[in-house]
């Protein structure tokens, strides 16, 4: 069974460093936005719950969840003002959002994670990272670090202790590859299993993972002068943006593992049927009302991508060997500039496509190299509705006017 991960975010509204914190804006984007994005986009992540004591945090927190078509995995948890407060820890709204949450999904909880708005570069994979060492490599706990080569110093106040290394010898000064390796805790994302965070109450028990992150990356928001850097920061550390319609001249499905989750169910004659999503479904339509050119190009011969392709009203080329060089024919036949092109895909099969196309996007569930070469990826894994995600970012959250306009009549 696959296991339930839980992404906390605590994001309460009295800041006494930086009024109103956790709606401050770091490139464009308030910082709760910007962790609630993160973790659903980590593929390991099952649901996000931001927990709480103010209406405008909760309202933003929808706000890109929606974005990202993601809204039914985010849940917002009333922070209790006994927890809210300055002297309220991490660890007792993460326990109060984990006990709501079961309480009201019925659902009990494998892996839960500690999101910190404060760090406003905090990444999908650096999330997926914590998640993944306790979910799959026999981890208690995890948290995010980054390799740290500083000499620290104390000063020991007292006349006759004096400033001492705290660790090094300050009478040694070893070179850098000679020392051990120090790493320094980002406080951007933390995982814990969900039945020893209960009984032991804090972050940090039994094996504790370390997951290392870009150090370029780690930044923590305390006090303005932290907020001025991330804002300077963002234009160099944040992805690129998502593509808009007016980026996009037609958009080009592959299918298993894109529209699918790429397993195949197969009867007792040797009959294949796959599983697809209503929502990829409703994405298409409205792609297809608007009016956007699109084609599902697949390397399997197989009548369940042309019956899917006929249900959508959308032409199909399926058993091709260089998906590539269809791509490029169709694009010269459609009078359409590759580079213009929103390709969708999901394995190695796919880079060819991905160096032609101006858009190349993974889908969440993507392999690593092609997730590497994506100009894009989808919170969504494929065959949940990726398709759908990507629809709303051409076609806007909700689709709204595409989907309820009247279908046009076929001759």
């Amino acid at each position: 069974m696959t296991p339930t991960v839980l992404a906390v975010i605590p994001a309460r509204g009295g800041s006494k460093g930086v009024p109103a914190k956790n709606l401050a804006e770091v490139g464009g984007i308030p910082l709760v936005a910007r962790a609630v994005r993160a973790a659903l986009g980590a593929p390991e992540v099952t649901d996000v719950v931001v927990t709480t004591d103010d209406g405008a945090i909760a309202q933003a927190a929808r706000a890109a969840a929606v974005d990202l078509g993601a809204a039914h995995r985010l849940h917002c948890v009333e922070r209790p003002a006994a927890i809210a407060g300055d002297t309220a820890t991490s660890e007792a709204a993460v326990l109060h959002a984990l006990d709501t949450y079961e309480a009201e999904r019925a659902k009990r909880v494998d892996v839960v994670l500690l999101v910190q708005c404060t760090s406003p570069f905090v990444s999908r994979d650096d999330i997926d990272g914590v998640a993944r060492a306790v979910v799959h490599e026999g981890a208690d706990t995890a948290v995010t670090v980054a390799t740290f080569h500083g000499f620290v110093w104390r000063d020991g106040h007292a006349v006759e202790e004096g400033t001492y290394g705290v660790n090094h010898d300050k009478s040694v000064r070893p070179r850098r590859q000679d020392r051990p390796q120090d790493y320094l805790e980002t406080g951007a994302a933390y995982a814990m299993d969900a039945a020893g965070f209960r009984t032991h109450r804090h972050r940090f028990f039994g094996h504790t993972a370390l997951v290392p992150t870009d150090p370029a990356r780690v930044l923590e928001i305390d006090d303005p002068h932290d907020l001025a850097r991330a804002r300077a920061l963002a234009p160099l550390l944040d992805p690129a943006p998502l593509p808009t319609r007016a980026d996009v001249d037609a958009v080009v499905l592959d299918f298993d593992g894109t529209q699918t989750d790429d397993r195949v169910m197969v009867d007792s004659d040797g009959r294949e049927t796959v599983a697809v999503h209503r929502g990829d479904g409703l994405g298409i339509a409205a792609l297809r009302r608007a009016g956007v050119p699109l084609l599902i190009l697949s390397t399997e011969q197989n009548p369940v991508v042309a019956a899917r392709a006929r249900k959508l009203q959308v032409p199909v080329l399926h058993g091709i060997d260089r998906k590539d060089e269809a791509l490029k024919q169709w694009c010269d036949e459609q009078d359409i500039a590759p580079e213009r092109v929103l390709y969708v895909g999901n394995d190695v099969n796919d880079l060819g496509c991905f160096a032609l196309a101006g858009w190349p996007v993974a889908v969440g569930s993507a392999h690593d190299s092609v997730r590497a070469a994506a100009r894009a990826v989808t919170t969504t894994p494929g065959g949940y509705g990726a398709i759908r995600e990507i629809a709303a970012w051409l076609l806007g959250p909700t689709l709204t006017a595409d989907i309820t306009a009247p279908a046009v009549p076929t001759k």
